[in-house]
């Protein structure tokens, strides 16, 4: 059972080394923000089946602390860069038309006050 254990934490080992690859790619803040995430999640999920393995109940201790680390960040990442907008949102539709100058002239049925 506890290989069973340890191989498992070894595969999450491997997303985390994709992860990287991502981190280095890009393109985008976005992306390396998901990945952040993969890293914190991969990251407790490793403490947890190591911790469960070796008999050492620490190791829970310190993924719980990491798992609040992880969602800190990701409060810090969307306060500072904000939510996307999905593609069909009015947002990126037509914006709203400038108002032109008040012109009387323009609307015949307007009173104009001329003397």
């Amino acid at each position: 059972m506890n290989l069973l254990l340890v191989a498992a934490a070894g595969f999450l080992l491997l997303t985390i080394l994709f992860g990287l690859i991502r981190v280095l790619r890009g393109p985008g803040s976005g992306d390396r923000m998901l990945t952040a995430q993969l890293f914190g999640t991969s990251g407790v999920g490793i403490l947890l089946l190591l911790g469960f393995a070796l008999d050492q109940p620490a190791l829970v201790d310190v993924a719980l602390v990491f798992a609040l680390l992880a969602v800190v960040a990701a409060v810090a990442f969307v306060r500072q860069h904000g939510l996307p907008e999905p593609a069909g949102t009015p947002m990126h539709e037509n914006p709203v038309e400038k108002q032109q100058p008040h012109d009387p002239a323009h609307n015949p049925t307007e009173k104009t006050h001329d003397r």
